[in-house]
Protein backbone atom coordinates (compact mmCIF):
# COMPACT_ATOMS: atom_id res chain seq x y z
CA UNK A 1 0.00 0.00 0.00
CA UNK A 2 1.18 3.10 -0.93
CA UNK A 3 1.25 6.40 1.54
CA UNK A 4 -1.50 7.95 -0.77
CA UNK A 5 -3.78 4.76 -0.20
CA UNK A 6 -3.11 4.94 3.22
CA UNK A 7 -4.10 8.23 3.56
CA UNK A 8 -7.51 7.73 1.76
CA UNK A 9 -8.16 4.41 3.26
CA UNK A 10 -7.70 5.97 7.06
CA UNK A 11 -9.87 9.24 5.85
CA UNK A 12 -12.71 6.55 4.29
CA UNK A 13 -12.63 4.55 7.65
CA UNK A 14 -13.01 7.78 9.43
CA UNK A 15 -15.81 8.97 7.64
CA UNK A 16 -18.33 5.55 7.52
CA UNK A 17 -20.09 4.21 5.19
CA UNK A 18 -21.64 7.73 4.31
CA UNK A 19 -18.35 8.41 2.04
CA UNK A 20 -19.56 6.93 -1.00
CA UNK A 21 -17.35 5.61 -3.68
CA UNK A 22 -13.50 5.71 -3.25
CA UNK A 23 -12.25 7.39 -6.18
CA UNK A 24 -11.60 11.26 -5.27
CA UNK A 25 -9.57 11.67 -7.89
CA UNK A 26 -12.42 13.91 -9.76
CA UNK A 27 -15.00 15.79 -8.18
CA UNK A 28 -17.94 15.14 -9.67
CA UNK A 29 -19.37 18.93 -10.00
CA UNK A 30 -15.93 19.45 -11.59
CA UNK A 31 -16.39 21.59 -14.57
CA UNK A 32 -13.63 21.41 -18.05
CA UNK A 33 -15.89 23.04 -20.33
CA UNK A 34 -17.41 26.59 -19.57
CA UNK A 35 -21.12 27.29 -20.82
CA UNK A 36 -20.74 30.65 -22.58
CA UNK A 37 -21.37 31.60 -26.30
CA UNK A 38 -18.56 33.87 -27.66
CA UNK A 39 -20.19 37.33 -26.98
CA UNK A 40 -20.25 36.17 -23.39
CA UNK A 41 -17.12 34.82 -22.96
CA UNK A 42 -15.98 38.29 -23.73
CA UNK A 43 -18.84 40.24 -21.56
CA UNK A 44 -16.84 38.34 -19.04
CA UNK A 45 -13.91 38.66 -19.33
CA UNK A 46 -14.21 42.64 -20.00
CA UNK A 47 -15.99 42.44 -16.57
CA UNK A 48 -13.49 40.34 -14.83
CA UNK A 49 -10.37 42.80 -16.05
CA UNK A 50 -12.56 45.65 -15.11
CA UNK A 51 -12.76 44.35 -11.28
CA UNK A 52 -9.04 43.88 -11.35
CA UNK A 53 -8.55 47.63 -12.28
CA UNK A 54 -7.78 46.83 -15.67
CA UNK A 55 -9.03 49.43 -18.80
CA UNK A 56 -10.43 47.39 -21.39
CA UNK A 57 -11.27 48.66 -25.10
CA UNK A 58 -13.03 46.43 -27.58
CA UNK A 59 -12.93 47.09 -30.96
CA UNK A 60 -13.24 44.95 -34.41
CA UNK A 61 -10.28 43.99 -36.52
CA UNK A 62 -10.40 47.20 -38.89
CA UNK A 63 -10.14 49.56 -35.66
CA UNK A 64 -7.03 47.55 -34.11
CA UNK A 65 -4.52 50.62 -35.58
CA UNK A 66 -6.63 53.27 -34.47
CA UNK A 67 -7.84 51.72 -31.25
CA UNK A 68 -3.74 51.33 -30.15
CA UNK A 69 -3.00 54.67 -30.80
CA UNK A 70 -5.56 56.16 -29.08
CA UNK A 71 -4.50 54.09 -25.94
CA UNK A 72 -1.28 55.20 -26.01
CA UNK A 73 -1.87 58.65 -26.76
CA UNK A 74 -4.17 59.03 -23.29
CA UNK A 75 -1.54 57.13 -21.63
CA UNK A 76 1.10 59.81 -23.09
CA UNK A 77 3.80 57.12 -23.45
CA UNK A 78 5.86 57.49 -26.23
CA UNK A 79 9.40 55.57 -25.35
CA UNK A 80 7.55 51.95 -26.53
CA UNK A 81 9.40 48.42 -26.72
CA UNK A 82 8.00 45.56 -28.43
CA UNK A 83 8.58 41.76 -28.76
CA UNK A 84 10.08 39.89 -32.00
CA UNK A 85 8.05 39.60 -34.82
CA UNK A 86 5.01 41.31 -33.20
CA UNK A 87 1.96 40.72 -36.00
CA UNK A 88 -0.64 43.90 -35.23
CA UNK A 89 -1.59 46.62 -37.78
CA UNK A 90 0.64 49.49 -35.32
CA UNK A 91 -0.10 52.63 -36.03
CA UNK A 92 2.81 54.73 -37.00
CA UNK A 93 4.83 56.18 -34.25
CA UNK A 94 4.67 59.64 -35.26
CA UNK A 95 1.33 59.96 -35.34
CA UNK A 96 0.71 58.73 -31.87
CA UNK A 97 2.92 61.49 -30.26
CA UNK A 98 5.48 63.42 -30.99
CA UNK A 99 8.54 62.79 -30.27
CA UNK A 100 7.62 58.74 -30.15
CA UNK A 101 10.64 55.76 -30.16
CA UNK A 102 9.55 52.73 -30.36
CA UNK A 103 12.00 49.59 -30.53
CA UNK A 104 11.95 45.70 -30.94
CA UNK A 105 13.62 44.20 -28.05
CA UNK A 106 16.64 42.84 -29.31
CA UNK A 107 17.96 40.94 -25.30
CA UNK A 108 17.57 44.74 -24.44
CA UNK A 109 19.21 44.68 -20.43
CA UNK A 110 16.77 44.79 -17.79
CA UNK A 111 17.64 48.92 -16.95
CA UNK A 112 17.25 49.83 -20.95
CA UNK A 113 13.78 47.78 -20.56
CA UNK A 114 13.28 49.76 -17.50
CA UNK A 115 13.79 53.12 -19.26
CA UNK A 116 10.76 52.23 -21.70
CA UNK A 117 7.01 53.35 -20.94
CA UNK A 118 5.54 50.34 -22.36
CA UNK A 119 4.96 47.21 -24.06
CA UNK A 120 2.56 46.29 -26.65
CA UNK A 121 1.80 42.40 -27.18
CA UNK A 122 -0.64 39.71 -27.66
CA UNK A 123 -1.40 36.77 -25.99
CA UNK A 124 -2.15 32.59 -26.14
CA UNK A 125 -4.87 32.17 -24.24
CA UNK A 126 -7.29 34.39 -21.93
CA UNK A 127 -10.02 33.39 -19.28
CA UNK A 128 -12.80 34.63 -19.10
CA UNK A 129 -14.10 33.18 -15.74
CA UNK A 130 -10.96 34.30 -13.81
CA UNK A 131 -10.06 37.62 -15.98
CA UNK A 132 -6.65 35.57 -16.49
CA UNK A 133 -4.19 36.67 -19.24
CA UNK A 134 -1.76 33.62 -20.84
CA UNK A 135 1.22 34.58 -22.12
CA UNK A 136 3.96 32.00 -23.11
CA UNK A 137 6.60 33.48 -24.86
CA UNK A 138 5.37 32.76 -28.58
CA UNK A 139 6.18 35.53 -31.35
CA UNK A 140 4.36 38.48 -30.68
CA UNK A 141 4.34 37.96 -26.95
CA UNK A 142 8.53 38.18 -26.04
CA UNK A 143 10.19 36.80 -23.19
CA UNK A 144 8.84 37.16 -19.58
CA UNK A 145 11.12 40.22 -18.44
CA UNK A 146 9.69 42.63 -21.40
CA UNK A 147 6.14 42.31 -19.82
CA UNK A 148 6.95 42.47 -16.08
CA UNK A 149 9.72 45.41 -16.65
CA UNK A 150 7.69 48.50 -18.26
CA UNK A 151 5.17 49.96 -16.22
CA UNK A 152 2.77 49.64 -18.51
CA UNK A 153 1.64 47.01 -20.55
CA UNK A 154 -0.75 47.15 -23.76
CA UNK A 155 -2.10 43.56 -24.40
CA UNK A 156 -4.41 42.84 -27.86
CA UNK A 157 -6.42 39.82 -27.72
CA UNK A 158 -8.59 38.39 -30.11
CA UNK A 159 -12.02 36.76 -29.59
CA UNK A 160 -11.18 33.42 -30.55
CA UNK A 161 -8.29 33.15 -28.10
CA UNK A 162 -10.69 33.49 -24.92
CA UNK A 163 -12.04 30.67 -23.59
CA UNK A 164 -14.39 30.44 -20.67
CA UNK A 165 -12.51 28.01 -17.84
CA UNK A 166 -8.85 27.31 -16.85
CA UNK A 167 -9.08 23.50 -17.63
CA UNK A 168 -9.86 24.60 -21.21
CA UNK A 169 -6.41 27.02 -21.69
CA UNK A 170 -4.64 23.98 -19.48
CA UNK A 171 -5.71 22.04 -22.47
CA UNK A 172 -4.29 24.89 -24.96
CA UNK A 173 -0.93 25.33 -23.52
CA UNK A 174 2.31 23.73 -23.85
CA UNK A 175 3.90 22.29 -20.63
CA UNK A 176 7.40 22.74 -22.15
CA UNK A 177 7.11 27.13 -22.58
CA UNK A 178 7.52 29.72 -20.02
CA UNK A 179 3.85 30.89 -18.89
CA UNK A 180 3.36 34.30 -17.62
CA UNK A 181 0.07 34.17 -15.96
CA UNK A 182 -1.67 37.59 -15.65
CA UNK A 183 -5.06 38.55 -13.73
CA UNK A 184 -4.82 42.39 -13.72
CA UNK A 185 -1.96 45.03 -13.29
CA UNK A 186 0.96 43.53 -10.48
CA UNK A 187 -0.08 44.56 -6.76
CA UNK A 188 0.32 43.22 -3.56
CA UNK A 189 -0.74 44.51 0.05
CA UNK A 190 1.03 44.72 3.88
CA UNK A 191 -0.47 43.35 6.87
CA UNK A 192 -2.94 46.76 7.34
CA UNK A 193 -3.89 45.60 3.53
CA UNK A 194 -2.84 48.85 2.12
CA UNK A 195 -2.66 48.10 -2.02
CA UNK A 196 0.54 48.97 -3.53
CA UNK A 197 0.74 48.33 -7.61
CA UNK A 198 3.68 48.14 -10.21
CA UNK A 199 5.88 46.11 -7.07
CA UNK A 200 5.79 42.94 -9.08
CA UNK A 201 4.97 44.02 -12.71
CA UNK A 202 3.50 46.45 -14.63
CA UNK A 203 1.41 49.07 -12.54
CA UNK A 204 -1.11 49.84 -15.71
CA UNK A 205 -2.56 46.56 -17.50
CA UNK A 206 -4.50 47.84 -20.65
CA UNK A 207 -6.24 45.09 -22.75
CA UNK A 208 -7.89 45.27 -25.98
CA UNK A 209 -10.73 42.92 -26.99
CA UNK A 210 -11.06 42.22 -30.91
CA UNK A 211 -14.18 41.20 -31.95
CA UNK A 212 -15.22 39.47 -35.26
CA UNK A 213 -16.38 41.89 -38.24
CA UNK A 214 -19.85 41.65 -38.00
CA UNK A 215 -21.38 40.94 -41.84
CA UNK A 216 -22.69 43.87 -43.71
Amino acid sequence: MTAREEVLSRIRTALGPSAGPSDYSRPADYRTHGDLDEPGKLDRLADRLTDYRCTVRRCGPAEITATIAAALTERGARRIVLPPELDLPLPDPAQVAQGSAWRVDDDLSADELDSYEGVITTATVAIAETGTIVLDSSPGQGRRMLTLIPDYHLCVIYAHQVVGLVPEAIAILSTDRPLTWISGPSATSDIELDRVEGVHGPRTLEVILVSPATPS
